[in-house]
């Protein structure tokens, strides 16, 4: 646990005792704080309390000489309005923080990548740890990748931290400027939270605060608002900027073309790995997260041989298009991870004879975009809240499509209508486009219960 004896005597408000506040309220308390802890639900007030975190009602608690709110990054403090306790806490003039803000206060001497974007994150954060480590690295992994960034061992000069930042991290850390950070795409996610699209691409902007001796920026050039981005860093100077791309060459970058990764930082274009070698890489969008790692483990130092070395070794992420059986000479892919359509769109460019169980609560623009794939889709199986909005979709689309409510109906049907159907590569594919909070707690826990029904199935299979 990182070590936050610089806070001893202070008085330090922690807001939502999950995973990330929980081990912030700890570590401060560890450290000598005085720690108001609180959470709007019981199951997290139990797990504060069992390890002997004293809680304290920050609605009407005494806050002064508080001197921070650790805030979990899912409770909003702007928009669409802030939640109670952080509208009490701009008042008194608190400063509103996160956990990540603590932890680069507290090793300020460590290097520090960051990995941010729409889609892509989580595979582009674990491929970055992965190289580092298999290449000799001291590093621990985390953040919005579901590790919490306090439980890290102190790693000092030399050490690195390699951070998977959410948006809502991204504006709760005021303080760090990464070594090397990335920027793969921007496409509309969590508007509600940012005031609109303007306020979201400026919360990613944030990842690209200055503050390292010679910071380096990676920007994903195959949408409009990264480019835009990278061009508006490179006017601005103080850094130096990277662009990546899976669609085409990029001069000066690093981009992979027919699935070859090439290096132009140098101007030579040198072809490092042929990312068929990488059977956890699948797909185009795999290749951006593929030139980013690269990218950033390049500007931490690896050579280019080692990296490429390690990237033949990854074992790939749960819920990111997961293999997890082949059944009557159907595969099971679990791709839980894709909670809007553009995520899902990377997926259903993967295979060719697709089963597809769908369906959550939708995100705005619910399944725009894509209408390119459904001829690779031979039966959408719905779940969840977004079932009639998705079958009207569907329909409108010509693609077959069965409500079965959830993850125990949807599975066994699109079993049986792939056996039936005895289409070759045949993939019943779960890419829900959609969150998970209608049925399920997290992703995780979609995945795990789409896992969980294979391998009910595996008994009747041949």
């Amino acid at each position: 646990m990182i070590d936050l004896g610089l806070y001893k005597g202070q008085r330090i408000a922690v807001m939502g005792l999950a995973r990330s506040g929980l081990a912030a309220a700890r570590a401060l308390s560890e450290g000598g704080a005085e720690v108001l802890a609180w959470d709007d639900g019981e199951a997290g007030r139990n797990a504060a309390t069992a390890v002997g975190i004293t809680l304290t009602d920050l609605y009407n608690a005494d806050l002064t000489g508080v001197t921070a709110l650790v805030l979990s990054p899912g409770i909003p403090h702007t928009f669409p309005q802030p939640h109670p306790i952080a509208a009490r806490a701009k008042a008194a003039g608190i400063p509103i923080i996160g956990d990540v803000e603590l932890l680069a206060r507290a090793q300020p001497d460590a290097l520090y990548l960051g990995i941010t974007g729409t889609n892509g994150k989580s595979t582009t954060t674990a491929l970055t740890g992965h190289i580092l480590k298999a290449t000799g690295r001291q590093v621990e992994v985390g953040g919005n990748l579901g590790i919490p960034v306090l439980t890290f061992a102190p790693l000092g000069r030399g050490g690195i931290y390699v951070l998977e930042m959410s948006s809502y991290q991204l504006e709760l850390t005021p303080s760090l400027g990464f070594d090397a950070s990335v920027l793969l795409n921007v496409t509309p996610d969590h508007l509600d939270r940012h005031g609109g699209m303007d306020g979201y691409v400026a919360a990613k902007r944030l990842a690209f605060r200055t503050g390292a001796a010679a910071p380096v920026a990676i920007l994903g050039n195959d949408d409009a608002h990264t480019r835009g981005m990278a061009e508006a860093l490179r006017a601005e100077g103080g850094r130096r900027v990277v662009s990546i791309s899976a669609e085409g060459k990029v001069p000066g970058g690093v981009y992979a073309v027919e699935g070859i990764l090439v290096d132009d930082t140098e101007g030579k274009a040198a072809p490092v790995i042929d990312l068929s070698e990488c059977p956890a890489l699948p797909g185009r969008h795999n290749w951006q997260n593929a030139c980013a790692a690269y990218a950033l483990c390049r500007a931490a130092g690896v050579p280019a041989n080692e990296i490429a070395g390690a990237m033949r070794s990854f074992p790939g992420l749960n819920h990111r298009q997961q293999a997890i059986a082949t059944l009557d000479g159907v595969r099971f892919v679990n791709d839980s991870k894709a909670t809007n359509a553009d995520a899902a769109a990377k997926a259903l460019g993967c295979y060719d004879a697709i089963y597809w169980i769908l369906g959550g609560r939708a995100k705005e623009g619910g399944l725009a975009g894509l209408e390119e794939f459904m001829p690779r889709v031979r039966h959408a199986f719905l779940i969840g809240e977004a079932t009639e909005e998705f079958a009207g979709w569907l329909a409108a689309n010509k693609v077959p499509h069965s409500r079965c409510g959830d993850m125990d109906h949807a599975v066994p049907a699109a079993h049986q209508a792939a056996k039936a159907d005895g289409a070759a590569g045949a993939v019943v594919l779960l890419s829900p486009a959609c969150a998970s909070f209608d049925q399920y707690p997290n992703f995780e826990v979609r995945g795990d219960a789409f896992v969980r029904c294979v391998n009910s199935l595996k008994g009747g299979a041949r």
